[in-house]
């Protein structure tokens, strides 16, 4: 057994230890010091053993005490709101009546031409069509002669013709000298006549009033025949006609009365109306 002195000694020893010791292992005690808290709970929710009558976890209450709701803990957890999802395909009416088409919209630029396609097949032959009317030929022509010499004057001179050969439908006036125009369209004319010895010959083709062609002949010692022709393009109620040069110069056609040595002649070549 020990002493008192020796007792009292052994119980400073152990004190000193117990004060190392302590002082030793403080920081890891303030290191883990939460560790064993609940974190799934705030520190101001968590109630003291006290609150508990029992200390068992659960609140103490008597069997007669009116039943109370338990409190509501504030949760850790995010709290979701369940969204009742409405399929919006059961709630569509019935489709509505057509309503009325809006107005034509401007018209787009024109696209670029496509490339051509391939030939079709060949058709069938169509039924045959419904004749025509006759087809229409128009004809006009004349020749006239005259075998009167014809002198000149101080006046302008209209050759009148003695001499028919053909006037088809009368269309050449052999009273006036004039051929009228009743069929338009291309006609040729051409003028033949024979000149004086020592005289001038100087005679123009007519259409209407404007001079058209020219048979001219130098004085000469000997006569020699001339000739003059030309188309000329017609229409309605033209005429076509052979003038004598006034006399300012001495001007003659020689001819005679048994021989035939001055004609003019017409004939049609293209009416208009064949197009």
């Amino acid at each position: 057994m020990f002493g008192p002195a020796k007792m009292k000694m052994l119980v400073s020893s152990l004190v000193l230890l117990m004060v190392v010791f302590a002082k030793s292992v403080e920081p890891y005690i303030a290191q883990y010091r939460d560790f064993d808290q609940d974190t799934y709970e705030h520190r101001e929710n968590q109630r003291s053993p006290e609150y508990y009558r029992d200390g068992s976890g659960t609140e103490c209450r008597r069997c007669c005490d009116p039943a109370e709701e338990a409190p509501q803990y504030a949760s850790p957890y995010p709290q979701y709101n369940i969204v009742p999802q409405i399929n919006i395909t059961i709630l569509k009416g019935e489709k509505g009546d057509t309503g009325v088409r809006g107005p034509y919209g401007k018209m787009g630029k024109s696209g670029q031409s496509g490339p051509r396609g391939p030939h079709g097949m060949k058709g069938n032959k169509g039924s045959i069509g419904a004749p025509g009317e006759p087809c229409k030929s128009y004809y006009a022509a004349f020749s006239v002669g005259r075998k009167k010499a014809l002198h000149s004057n101080d006046y302008y001179q209209t050759m009148i013709f003695d001499t028919e050969f053909v006037n088809l439908y009368g269309h050449f006036n052999m009273f006036t000298g004039k051929f009228f125009c009743y069929v338009p369209g291309i006609y040729f004319f051409s003028l033949n006549a024979h000149t004086w010895n020592q005289k001038e010959t100087y005679l123009h083709l007519m259409k209407n009033e404007q001079e058209m062609a020219i048979l001219y002949a130098q004085p000469s010692d000997r006569s020699i025949m001339q000739s003059q022709s030309l188309m000329l393009e017609l229409e309605r109620d033209d005429q076509v006609w052979i003038r004598l040069y006034k006399g300012e110069r001495e001007n003659a056609v020689f001819s005679d009365d048994f021989d035939t040595y001055i004609t003019f002649s017409g004939y049609l070549i293209k009416a208009k109306l064949e197009g």
